[in-house]
């Protein structure tokens, strides 16, 4: 979750929607994001909405404080049941990220999803993920988190070797997310997620394929793998500047996706979004899929995004501003937007192109199917979805999809 928020109308302060974003509201797929802000320390490359102790320091007072934060969160959930109303609407997915999620206590995750349960109610088959750093959890805490409900884990290796963890200032140590997958199964987890960063400065190619290689022999069922993107504002930014280390180029970045895409595939883990792979459908991120799919999620927590029924909207940044506004008895909203049905063709297009399953063709004005045609032409789409009216990306379209895209949606 980004650290800038765009610009809006003002939310209202009881965050009620327009009536035109609750109708219909019980037949879609509602999930809830929980975003914890905290961090121990902060890495070089991140420019997402999180706080270390010293940051917060004298800026939020009591309410900043990560003791107090699950209450905090949880009277948003409530503010959430009281704006969407009593229509019966199960929740599909919860996804708690950060930040570092484990550095509350797992009684504290496990009491913000029982909020969820007790105001909403979590379908039988809900898919509920909290994200880890592996130097902050052991095989107790995953036992309670697993106890208290939670049944995926996403931990973030990003990489095997030492110096490259060094680069972009992860504070565990080689070996130890692998350790953190054979805890979690042993807790009983029924899906775990590695994530992987590729194209760190320093990094080889015999590198990235020692990371791909000891996340796959965790076993995992789901693996992420993202190109590094250097942000403006950063530690990384200021260190590539300076000359300090190097910046890698898209060529580069092309050739670590090709190798993910071999080596994963190899080992049995299918791509079903540009840059996710799983072992089987039931393996895959189905919070995610609410994203790419434009369906409804109450994103809870400072900062945090939320989309029901074309309504998009934002909380205020700061975790002190966020409590006081609810302390208040106020919607932490900082803005939102009204979507168009234009805005959200653009939306769907740019999203669904990702997935494995691709986007329907009737959703392109004239010039996007001319794109389309030009794309199939070039190898970037494949044949036979394009003959059934869907536009799915070959290997190669993968490695140039936001091109692609820009042209379908241009």
């Amino acid at each position: 979750m980004p650290s800038a928020l765009p610009d809006g109308e003002p939310v209202p302060a009881d965050g009620a929607l327009p009536a035109s974003a609750l109708a219909g509201a019980a037949t879609r797929p509602l999930g809830f994001y929980l975003h914890v802000p905290y961090c121990a320390t902060r890495c070089g490359y991140c420019d997402f909405n999180t706080y270390t102790a010293t940051e917060l320091r004298g800026t939020g007072g009591v309410l900043a404080s990560r003791d107090n934060y699950a209450a905090t969160l949880t009277d948003e959930v409530r503010l959430a049941r009281k704006v969407l109303g009593d229509d019966p609407r199960e929740v599909r997915t919860v996804f708690v990220g950060g930040g570092t999620p484990t550095l509350l206590a797992a009684d504290d995750l496990v009491r913000m999803l029982g909020a969820i349960r007790d105001e909403f109610g979590l379908a039988a088959d809900a898919e509920v993920t909290t994200e880890a750093n592996p130097e902050s959890v052991d095989p107790a805490y995953l036992a309670a988190l697993r106890e208290g409900g939670f049944n995926r884990i996403s931990f973030g290796m990003q990489s095997a070797r030492r110096h490259v963890l060094k680069v972009l200032d992860r504070t565990h140590t080689p070996g130890r997310p692998e350790a953190c997958v054979a805890e979690a199964r042993a807790a009983g987890f029924d899906h775990v997620n590695l994530d992987l960063i590729y194209g760190t400065p320093g990094e080889s190619d015999d590198d990235w394929r020692a990371s791909l290689d000891a996340a796959l022999g965790a076993g995992p069922d789901h693996v992420s793998a993202y190109a590094l993107i250097v942000e403006e504002g950063t530690q990384l930014a200021r260190r590539i500047r300076r000359g300090e280390v190097p910046m890698t180029d898209d060529d580069v970045h092309a050739d670590r996706y090709l190798i993910a895409d071999e080596v994963l595939s190899g080992a049995g883990l299918d791509w079903y979004e540009v840059s996710n792979w799983a072992t089987s459908a039931s393996a895959r991120c189905l919070h995610n899929e609410l994203y790419w799919r434009g369906a409804d999620w109450w994103g809870a927590g400072p900062g945090a995004h939320s989309h029901v029924g074309g309504v998009r909207w934002w909380n205020v940044k700061h975790p002190g501003a966020y409590a006081a506004a609810l302390a208040d008895g106020r919607s932490p909203g900082a803005g939102r937007e009204l979507l168009s049905d234009e805005d959200r063709r653009v939306e769907r297009v740019l999203l669904e192109l990702r997935l494995r399953e691709g986007v329907p063709l009737s959703l392109l004005r004239e010039a996007g199917l001319a794109a389309a045609g030009r794309a199939l032409a070039e190898g970037l789409l494949q044949q036979g979805p394009y003959d059934e009216g869907r536009a799915v990306l070959t290997l190669r379209g993968r490695l140039l999809a936001d091109a692609v895209v820009r042209d379908l949606v241009d």
